[in-house]
Formats: structure tokens, C-alpha cells, sequence
């Protein structure tokens, strides 16, 4: 027996990292997964984004854990898009009990980046794109009645200001991680007549693509001030994503029924400093 048996979770941002270990977390303790990612690269983003190959490892890994998958591409930018990737699944597997608005992108570390562009793809990624999630997944779970749980991820850099460069990455990234707050809390206030909680999470760095690639070193030692902010009180460089997850499972759970509008910082005493 696991602690979300029956649920149904839908998780954007899918394909790796955060995401595909919250749809392997919430799997193994029962849930069947909705999974969706853009697989495709952003143009202002100067890592490799996630692709279809590890959207299908997702399934894969969720699959051998004998639970229900439906993966889908999509782009969380896309209202319509989610809106048709969610009624198809509702279809198939039932109403949504859990939404987990986890896809975002900070893309640091470009070569002669478009400021403007830049920071406009990544408040619409961020937070565009989680107000899109929660719009295209709450109605099912308004209709099903029986309460829900969702949760935004943010990031330490949505409770902090420290390390701002000037540039359409950075100040992007930080102001779509504090906006998620104040996201969640307003979600918090309308949904509670649902009894529908809503929190938000606030990794440090996360051992992930996302952080581990050439483009984020590059960022690091043009700017090595942001690597003197950027470190944790518990003598560990970085998370894993594992460690978020088991901060969501528990969230999401009736172990945490009563927890609404908070803000969890999963960060290894970042925030303690």
C-alpha cells in the first residue's frame, strides 16, 4: 500500500530530472503519472533541454513500477495545448487529484544572449506556464469533489534576491520564482472551498541538467560571485532531485492535510545563511 493509491498526478516538466523523479516518487507510492514536456529546445536556452527519448524513459521507469503512464509533448506556454493533453488523459485514467507545476528553465550562461528575449521566455516558462497547469488541471479535480493537492516549484532564488547579474537569465529566473509565490498563494485562497491545498517547493541546486552543463560552468566563472552566494550551510554542494521529491510525496499526501500555503524550502540551509 502505498500513500497516493488511486491518485492521479499530472507533472509537466516530465522527462528528466525534478520531474521524472517526482513521477518515479509518486509511482512507486501509487499514483499513475500524466506526463508532459516540451522535448524540444527553447531557443534561448543554451543547454540541451530535455528530448522524446527521455520522455520515453520516464514512461519506462514508471511502467516497471506497474503503474499507468500517458506521456505527452507539449508546451506549457500552450494554454490549449495542456488543456486537450489533460481531457484526454481525465478520459482515459480519471479525474487529476495532484498537479505538480515543476517545468521552468534558467538559461544561464549564453554566448551574446538577447536580454529582452531572454527574459520573456523564461517568465513565460516559469510562470505562464504553471498558470497554465493549474487552470488546464483543476477543473477535474474541482469536479471529482474529493479535495486535491498541488505544488509550484520555485527555488531558493523565490524566497532570496542574492546573486542578480542584470541579465534577462538572471532576472528572469528570480522574478518568475518569487511570482510563483505569490501564485500560490492566491491559488491557496481561491481553492481552499475545494479543499484543494496549494504549496510551493525551494530547491537549492539541484544535481540535474539543468544546472550540470556547459553553458551553467560557463556562467559560474564569468560571474563567481553568484558561486560564493550560492553555497548551503550542510556541507553538500548540491541535491538531488530525490530529495524533492520526498518532500512532495509527503505535501501532496494526507500526511500533510492540513499544510496549505507554505513555502518549503528543500535546500540544505541555503536560506539559513
Amino acid at each position: 500500500m502505498g500513500k497516493l493509491d488511486g491518485k492521479v498526478a499530472l507533472i509537466t516538466g516530465a522527462a528528466r530530472g525534478q520531474g521524472r523523479s517526482h513521477a518515479i516518487k509518486l509511482a512507486q507510492e501509487g499514483a499513475d503519472i500524466i506526463a508532459v514536456d516540451i522535448c524540444a529546445q527553447i531557443d534561448t536556452v543554451p543547454y540541451p533541454m530535455a528530448t522524446p527519448e527521455d520522455l520515453a524513459q520516464t514512461v519506462k521507469e514508471v511502467e516497471a513500477l506497474d503503474r499507468r503512464i500517458i506521456a505527452t509533448e507539449a508546451d506549457v506556454r500552450d494554454y490549449d495545448a495542456l488543456k486537450n493533453v489533460v481531457d484526454k488523459a481525465v478520459a482515459e485514467l480519471g479525474p487529476i487529484d495532484i498537479i505538480l507545476a515543476n517545468a521552468g528553465i534558467a538559461p544561464l550562461g549564453a554566448v551574446n544572449p538577447d536580454h529582452v528575449k531572454t527574459f520573456r521566455d523564461v517568465i513565460e516558462v516559469n510562470l505562464f506556464g504553471a498558470w497554465n497547469t493549474v487552470h488546464a488541471g483543476v477543473p477535474s479535480m474541482i469536479e471529482k469533489g474529493q479535495g486535491g493537492s498541488i505544488v509550484l516549484t520555485s527555488s531558493t532564488q523565490g524566497l532570496s534576491g542574492a546573486g542578480g547579474t542584470g541579465s534577462g537569465a538572471a532576472d528572469g529566473y528570480t522574478a518568475s520564482k518569487h511570482a510563483l509565490v505569490g501564485l500560490m498563494r492566491t491559488f491557496t485562497s481561491w481553492l481552499a472551498q475545494y479543499s484543494i491545498r496549494v504549496n510551493s517547493v525551494h530547491p537549492t541546486g539541484v544535481s540535474t541538467p539543468m544546472v550540470l552543463n556547459e553553458a551553467m560552468q560557463n556562467y559560474l566563472v564569468a560571474n563567481p560571485e553568484a558561486i560564493a552566494l550560492g553555497g548551503n550551510l550542510l556541507p553538500v554542494p548540491m541535491i538531488e532531485a530525490i530529495d524533492i521529491s520526498n518532500a512532495i510525496a509527503w505535501l501532496v499526501s494526507d500526511e500533510a492535510r492540513y499544510v496549505t500555503g507554505v513555502t518549503l524550502p528543500v535546500d540544505a540551509g541555503f536560506l539559513a545563511k
